[in-house]
């Protein structure tokens, strides 16, 4: 049976695979997906590393990662505006956005974060297995099971808070979540929590998105015909985001 050191270092080679295909994607233009799909592999990453922290190795690979999706943040939030864009069939607007979005590519695909996290991901198995060999690992089970329940408690606070941050909560939310994709056996998220984690985060999202299109026309006035649906559709998700967040209240173990 394989150990929880030979789990981890398998799913951070997989990481590193999953990142080279999405560079070799992006770098083709083969597909549209090529960005977000490079972002779930971070995000799987940072999850996968946070309840390590302060372990050998870990937090240069996890800042690394936090870098990259600092820098390729902007880039995918101009893919999912275009998105909606298109729907509007507003092309101007999508023709210099597109252009510009192309060469954030170019820049991300040359760039320093993306190469220097190859680089840390490369040579991370073997520093982890260092550690190993000289006993400088603690049992790591244990402070996973500590992490992921400090993550629920923060979250069922904030959902105890009516006068929650919507922002706050879909970033504790998606912690909760990506934590328990991380580490299923030590997650403690039934499935009724879990799915309800899942439709309060898209819900989120999608109020997120409306917001941040209503930000941006205040500083981007081509977005401004837009604004009049968009506040709509902002109230609309924060309506059913609400009702999510109840059910979730309900359902997350404490």
């Amino acid at each position: 049976m394989a150990s929880f050191s030979d789990e981890l270092i398998a799913e951070v080679i997989r990481t590193q695979i999953r990142l080279q295909a999405c560079q070799a994607r992006l770098a083709a233009g083969t597909d549209d997906e090529a960005l977000h799909d490079m972002r779930i592999a971070l995000r799987k990453l940072r999850s996968l590393l946070r309840p390590l922290r302060g372990l050998p190795g870990v937090e240069v690979l996890e800042q690394a990662a936090k870098v990259l999706g600092e820098v390729s943040g902007p880039l995918r939030e101009r893919e999912v505006l275009l998105v909606e864009l298109d729907k509007w069939a507003h092309h101007e607007a999508v023709h210099w956005r597109r252009a510009e979005l192309e060469k954030g590519y170019r820049r991300l695909l040359r760039g320093e974060p993306l190469q220097q996290l190859q680089a840390i991901l490369a040579a991370w198995p073997a520093l982890w297995r260092t550690a190993e060999r000289n006993r400088l690992l603690p049992p790591l089970g244990p402070r996973v099971d500590k992490r992921l329940a400090r993550e629920r408690h923060r979250l069922a606070e904030a959902l105890h808070d009516a006068d929650h941050d919507p922002h706050r909560l879909r970033l504790l939310i998606k912690r909760v979540r990506y934590g328990a994709q991380a580490y299923p056996r030590h997650a403690g998220i039934p499935y009724k929590a879990a799915k309800a984690l899942q439709r309060a985060q898209a819900l989120l999202g999608e109020w997120h998105d409306r917001w941040q299109w209503l930000e941006r026309a205040k500083v981007e006035p081509d977005l401004r015909i837009c604004c009049a649906a968009w506040q709509v559709q902002l109230a609309t998700a924060e309506q059913q985001a609400e009702r999510a967040l109840v059910r979730l209240q309900r359902v997350l173990p404490r």
